[in-house]
């Protein structure tokens, strides 16, 4: 089959591996139907050590159930389904509080394992990983099913874990896909302002029509002063932070009002931290962290049947293989993430 690994920074290639088969009574095997990109992506993209080896990519897809081990429940050959970005068994404590991330038995897409952008996965604890969408859907919500193996159940996260309130003033930091997920999100959870903070123009009507009611283009105390302009001098009583980067939490930090919560699930590339004795005195609270998006899409998904929320939106571009010229294949495609 064929299957995208990187070899370093800038080096990807899409090659030929082997077919997954079964390895444990637990596994599944899944032909992937769309994959994507996720903006975590970009940092080993911009940053990976140039290697002989190269790793598979690829964490979150949607796709039909093919074969099925001796152990695995509630699945069956040809079911639609959904895989979260982490595999998790289901049945340990974590699990059981909704933290499939800290899964006691769970395992994480690609490196020397099968990938998300490929033609076929093997699904570790699949019972406990894969969700069932019902049959007969419209396929037109791929796109969105898509979304909520990671960037949509990413962006619901942010909002959940700032324990929104109806009528709350919200601040989206970074306009990526998870960006846009968080103001969607924010929107779901009754915000009554929510002010997005734009990189780029051409995703300023994407999120106006999930609920952004704010744009602020600027950037670090321009931004953090549009931002108290917009909120008589106070700050939004949340922030969702989606990039990951030092000065998307500074920004954070000078956005949020006192009192107020600040949601971090960018993929943190620094280590440390700027709360000390000032924002002590402000009674700020930090929170966010990795989405256990297993979690979260049973809570979703009849969102997305019935209509209420499109997240698949926020995927800019589709990319379509056509027939290898070794041997005939079914046609895949992949959604591609805005860049963060």
């Amino acid at each position: 089959m064929r299957a995208t690994l990187m070899y370093g920074a800038g080096d990807v290639r899409v090659e030929t591996v082997p077919n997954p088969t079964l390895q444990e009574p637990t596994d599944a095997i899944v032909r992937i139907v769309a994959g994507c990109i996720c903006g975590s992506d970009l940092w080993p993209y911009a940053s990976r050590p140039e290697s002989a080896e190269g790793s598979r990519m690829g964490h979150e897809f949607v796709g039909i159930v093919e074969e099925l081990g001796s152990e695995v429940t509630g699945l069956a050959v040809g079911d639609f389904v959904i895989a979260p970005f982490v595999a998790s068994d289901g049945a340990c404590d974590f699990c059981k509080e909704g933290l499939q991330t800290s899964c006691r038995h769970g395992a994480h897409w690609g490196g020397h394992d099968d990938g998300g952008q490929g033609e076929f996965a093997r699904v570790p604890q699949a019972s406990g990983t894969l969700v069932v969408v019902p049959a007969g859907f419209d396929e037109k919500l791929i796109p969105s099913l898509l979304s909520l193996s990671d960037v949509m159940s990413t962006g619901y996260h942010a909002a959940k874990k700032a324990s929104i309130k109806p009528g709350q003033t919200v601040t989206v930091i970074g306009d990526g896909a998870v960006g846009l997920s968080a103001v969607l999100s924010a929107k779901l959870m009754g915000a009554s302002r929510i002010i997005l903070m734009v990189r780029h123009e051409a995703r300023t009507d994407l999120g106006r029509e999930f609920g952004a009611t704010d744009v602020v283009s600027e950037r670090g105390e321009e931004g953090i002063a549009k931002v108290r302009e917009l909120t008589k001098g106070d700050g939004t009583h949340v922030v969702l932070e989606a990039v990951g980067l030092k000065p998307a939490i500074e920004m954070a930090i000078g956005a949020v009002r006192d009192g107020g919560v600040i949601s971090r699930v960018g993929a943190p590339q620094f280590t440390e931290v700027p709360l000390g004795f000032p924002e002590f005195m402000r009674n700020i609270t930090l929170t966010g962290g990795v989405a256990p998006a297993r979690a979260y899409i049973e809570e979703l998904l009849p969102l997305v049947l019935n209509g209420t929320i499109e997240p698949g939106k926020v995927f800019d571009r589709t990319i379509r293989n056509g027939p290898d010229p070794d041997e005939a294949r079914e046609e895949r495609f992949a959604m591609v993430i805005p860049e963060a």
